[in-house]
C-alpha cells in the first residue's frame, strides 16, 4: 500500500519510530519532494485517520515497524493516497492484504450485505472475521456507523 510506504519513509530515514510533525512534513515536501507542505500536513491527518500514526503535543508516532516496509528504488506515491478511505476500503484492502481475491471478497462481501440486510462495512467486517483477517479496528468504525 503506497500509504504505508510513504509514511515509513520520512521513518526510516530518521532511523526512529518517533518524530516531530514539523520534521516528518519537510521529509516528504523538501527532503522527497514528494507532496507539497500542505499535502504533507494532509497525509498525517489521512494516516491518523487510518490507525498508522499517532498524534501527541505535535509528536508522531508510526503504529507499524517501518522497517518491514519495502521502498522500491523511485517510488514516488500517488496524490490519490491523500484521500480518507471508507471502513468498505480499509476492510477489502486488509483482505486483499491477507492473500483473498479482491473481486471474489467485493461478491462476497455484497451477497452477506443482502443476506443479512446490513450496512457493507458490517458485511466487509463480516467476512473478515469468517476468514480470520483481523479488522478489529474497522470493525469498532463500522460499529459507529450501525
Amino acid at each position: 500500500m503506497s500509504l504505508r510506504t510513504a509514511v515509513a519513509a520520512p521513518f526510516r530515514q530518521a532511523g526512529s519510530r518517533e518524530m516531530g510533525e514539523s520534521a516528518f512534513v519537510v521529509a516528504l515536501s523538501l527532503d522527497r519532494d514528494w507532496f507539497s507542505p500542505d499535502q504533507a500536513k494532509r497525509l498525517v491527518d489521512v494516516a491518523a485517520s487510518e490507525g498508522l500514526l499517532e498524534r501527541d503535543d505535535g509528536e508522531l508516532r508510526v503504529s507499524f515497524e517501518p522497517g518491514s516496509v519495502d521502498i522500491p528504488e523511485g517510488f514516488t506515491p500517488e496524490e490519490s493516497i491523500l484521500q480518507e478511505r471508507s471502513t468498505f476500503e480499509r476492510v477489502l484492502d486488509a483482505l486483499v492484504d491477507a492473500g483473498h481475491d479482491k473481486q471474489e471478497a467485493v461478491a462476497a462481501v455484497n451477497g452477506l450485505q443482502s443476506e443479512l440486510g446490513v450496512t457493507i462495512e458490517a458485511a466487509a467486517v463480516l467476512y473478515a472475521h469468517r476468514n480470520a483477517v483481523d479488522v478489529q479496528q474497522h470493525a469498532e468504525t463500522a460499529l459507529g456507523e450501525l
